[in-house]
């Protein structure tokens, strides 16, 4: 046994005294030296690691000890430092691209089975048929029952090209269901948008990734042109955006500043002090902008809310942020996974830190219901409820309107959000539209028009 720990000790120390020359630390274990490589440390990991080979329940073999350790030395350093196998790299590559080979629905779990709670539109499970609340039970041939929400996903993604039979329960269907749907490039974009009465824009980011400021930039221009003219304000959800790339958090606070700093990142290493500023233009031409977050809000959200905050260019609403200004560089390694690393700290242009501090709103507003008045059914008493009382010359006008309007909802739903509809659902996304619109009023007054 004493040969087997001094070979492991060998192996041990020879991969770490590799890995200290690669970084230029000096090697010689003397205790003065700061740089050098703790031997006593490496003697109680080679015990430990000998210990585990020779009495746990289970054989493990080197390799999966090995990578064991790697993985606890990278996230005993911080919540976010990790290490990626190939095949989590991959995930991590698919989910900033927005774009993979499979069905097009989104899903969770229901009772162990996958749940179908969207399909997306265009997409291969749509044209097959795939509805809203299906029932996932065997894919191919294997049941979905004992499977993970992952595993179960994995199985749907592949090849575009290659089919997939999907065996589906359906509510009102007397027996299961089996559809066979094609995979295809799925390409899923983070950035949706409504046009709300009044001319007032909503735009909601759910995630950070590659082509966001592009389908951002396309969203605003879409809703201008539905509008008619300029819009009269923005919202922008940034509510339980978790993150994503650098790039788009930049380039979307780009997207309304006409000039300075956005970001900056400071680090131990001279490579990691790094500074992002913004180009001229701003693609609502001044217009009011109110940016809403929540506690589910962190990392790119913070430095698009950070950025925008500092420069007075928009009104934070609602939470105070998660809080996770650190920057993560993902380094490939030569297995074909990732070493994902902490490596220095975000900050907002007035040299804030977010790190565990958050974004704090400029209106705090809590998550609340509105609840209509009169609850006992009965109407307020007012001129129109008198009886015989004079009808107005203008209702008539109205009334055709009102037609008109919703004649336009019907053919298209998302043509137009009324008010009404956001303070049945969105108590927050109101505050926020109420607000647009005494900004409009203010920057409508101080133009003279």
């Amino acid at each position: 046994m004493a040969a087997v720990r001094k070979n492991y000790l060998g192996v041990v120390v020879g991969v770490l005294l590799g890995a200290s020359l690669t970084l230029g630390h000096s090697v010689l274990a003397t205790r003065s030296d700061p740089g050098a490589i703790p031997l006593d440390q490496l003697r109680t990991f080679t015990d430990v690691f000998t210990r585990i080979k020779r009495n746990y329940v289970e054989e493990v073999s080197d390799e999966e000890l090995l990578e064991l350790a790697i993985r606890g030395m990278l996230s005993g350093l911080d919540p976010h430092s990790a290490y990626l196998d190939e095949e989590q790299y991959n995930e991590l590559r698919i989910g900033t691209s927005g774009e993979f080979g499979g069905l097009g629905i989104e899903v969770g779990m229901e009772d162990g089975f996958v749940k179908v709670v969207s399909p997306i539109d265009d997409t291969p499970a749509q044209r097959a048929g795939v509805l809203a609340g299906d029932l996932i039970i065997r894919l191919d041939d294997k049941s979905v029952k004992g499977l993970t929400l992952n595993d179960a996903v994995k199985l749907m993604r592949g090849k575009p090209g290659s089919p997939i039979s999907l065996t589906i329960v359906r509510d009102g269907a007397d027996a299961p269901l089996t559809i066979e749907v094609v995979r295809d490039i799925i390409q899923v974009s983070s950035v949706r948008e409504r046009l709300i009465e009044g001319g007032f824009g909503y735009v909601r980011i759910s995630s950070f990734q590659n082509k966001t400021t592009r389908n951002l930039v396309s969203s605003v221009r879409d809703l201008t042109e539905r509008h008619g003219d300029d819009l009269r304000g923005l919202v922008l959800d940034l509510r339980n955006n978790p993150g994503g790339v650098l790039s788009a958090a930049v380039g979307v606070s780009d997207a309304f500043l006409e000039d300075g700093l956005v970001v900056y990142t400071d680090g131990r290493d001279n490579d990691n002090h790094l500074s992002y500023s913004a180009r001229r233009g701003d693609i609502l031409n001044g217009a009011p902008l109110v940016v809403l977050v929540n506690q589910g809000s962190a990392s790119a959200s913070e430095i698009v809310a950070g950025a925008l905050q500092d420069h007075r260019r928009a009104i934070i609403l609602g939470r105070t942020t998660f809080g996770k200004g650190s920057v993560q560089t993902i380094q490939d390694l030569p297995n074909g996974g990732a070493v994902k690393l902490t490596t220095a700290r975000y900050f907002t242009p007035d040299g804030r830190s977010i790190q565990a501090e958050g974004i704090v709103p400029d209106i705090e507003v809590g998550n609340f219901q509105l609840q209509q008045e009169n609850a006992n059914g009965l109407a307020p008493i007012s001129e129109a409820s008198l009886s015989g009382h004079l009808s107005n010359p203008n209702d008539e006008e109205q009334a055709a309107s009102d037609a008109e309007a919703e004649e336009a909802a019907e053919n298209d739903p998302d043509a137009l959000t009324t008010l009404k509809d956001i303070a049945n659902s969105d108590y927050t996304l109101y505050e926020a539209v109420n607000l647009l619109r005494g900004l409009d009023i203010t920057r409508s007054a101080a133009n003279g028009s």
